[in-house]
């Protein structure tokens, strides 16, 4: 909807998606940007488990939370601009919002809590059942928004990119957090557009 209402006051495709991408980081409070930062600082900067998990909790960023940062949303932007058009960019959007976060569930299951405190435990682990109906509402969408082919190529491709960022996640810290729920999530959105943005 912003990309839209941002290309009919007259900018540019670029301008556009930036300023789209900006307004969905506010409407999420910058959650999943703050996940992605913590768990590029940690699993990058730590030299082992305790101290990645240290790091990850330390609310300041440093530079590989910065540049994953930049990065996200400089990719985000990329894709929504290379798509163009302002109604497969809205359902763009709606595809990747949807799916990366229809993941995350059965990420859970997949993965044990890394430590017995912080939001990644306190949240619990889902049932089956929701979580497998989650991954079908998720991919329902992305079919629905982007069309059967397109839709399911990327909806594979993000499940694909999250699957490989579980199993960093698991060798570097044994599990998942709220940290890395969010950058799961992130990376998710990132690949759904650039799938989406493939001619």
């Amino acid at each position: 909807m912003a990309f839209l209402l941002i290309r009919l006051l007259g900018l540019g495709d670029w301008p556009a998606a930036v300023l789209a991408v900006l307004g969905s980081i506010v409407l999420t409070g910058a959650l999943h940007e703050d996940g992605l930062a913590d768990t590029a600082d940690g699993l990058i900067g730590g030299h082992d488990r305790e101290q990645r998990l240290a790091i990850m909790r330390d609310s300041r960023h440093g530079t590989f939370g910065v540049v994953a940062i930049v990065l996200s949303v400089v990719l985000r932007a990329a894709a929504l601009a290379g798509i163009g058009d302002p109604i497969h960019a809205g359902l763009a959007l709606i595809a990747a919002h949807a799916a990366s976060r229809a993941v995350l569930p059965v990420a859970m299951l997949m993965l044990a809590p890394a430590r017995a405190d912080g939001l990644g435990a306190a949240a619990g682990r889902p049932r089956t059942l929701l979580a497998v109906a989650a991954l079908a509402i998720g991919l329902l969408i992305s079919l629905a928004a982007l069309g059967p082919t397109h839709g399911g190529v990327a909806f594979s491709f993000a499940g694909a990119a999250i699957f490989a960022s579980g199993v960093l996640t698991h060798r570097r810290i044994g599990g998942y957090t709220g940290d890395t729920l969010g950058a799961f999530q992130q990376i998710g959105e990132i690949v759904m557009l650039l799938t989406a943005a493939a001619k």
